[in-house]
């Protein structure tokens, strides 16, 4: 599926006291590791070996908390909406899941990978139940003068369907508060951070599948 906009955003939608009262949020005791679909599945299963954990660590290495503050949902959700309504994707979004604060610190990142699921979940919550992931959101919590390195980069196949397509950076994430909106298949990148300490926080939009 291709998308003729790949993200829309809001610069500097949140303010300093808003981002400072998400991270409120945020008890370094409750912070869990970051996984793939993969480490999940295996997780539910039994507990991760050390193996497991070095391997997802090549791929994905962050730290995460959930959670479900009615008030950030206030926050946030509008902009979505205007967001699908003014790119023209017009994704039918029913659901919001549990959204995610994520931590990075030095050498910590997450490379390409979709946030869209192969499958639709499975679920006895008819909130969730055979639905997809349509909409990420990427909210910005620090600014990129509290770190370096961290930069967000979405890759772009070639249209013509070679092999390729285009790399390039959301700049617009480097400034706290900033908002981001884009259809969840899109490949995308946190790259490592090399100093200092970058926050976001992460929420997806879900409906039905496409027809």
């Amino acid at each position: 599926m291709n998308s003729k906009i790949n993200y829309w955003f809001f610069k500097n939608a949140l303010t300093n006291k808003n981002c400072s009262d998400i991270l409120e949020l945020l008890k370094p005791n409750e912070l869990q590791l970051g996984l793939t679909g993969k480490q999940t599945s295996l997780k539910n299963k039994n507990k991760l070996s050390k193996k497991q954990i070095k391997d997802l660590k090549k791929t994905r290495n962050s730290n995460i908390l959930f959670k479900n503050d009615p008030w950030v949902y206030r926050l946030i959700t509008p902009y979505v909406d205007i967001a699908n309504k003014n790119a023209g994707w017009n994704y039918e979004i029913s659901w919001y899941e549990s959204f995610q604060i994520t931590s990075y610190k030095k050498n910590q990142h997450y490379d390409w990978h979709q946030d869209s699921w192969p499958e639709p979940y499975k679920n006895e919550d008819s909130n969730f139940n055979n639905k997809i992931r349509k909409l990420s959101v990427i909210c910005s919590l620090t600014d990129s003068k509290d770190y370096t390195g961290g930069k967000v980069e979405f890759f772009t196949p070639d249209p013509n369907l070679k092999k390729g397509g285009t790399i390039y950076e959301v700049k617009e994430l480097r400034e706290k508060g900033t908002i981001v909106v884009f259809p969840s298949h899109n490949f995308h990148k946190v790259n490592p951070v090399t100093k200092g300490h970058r926050c976001s926080l992460v929420l997806w939009g879900i409906g039905y599948p496409f027809k």
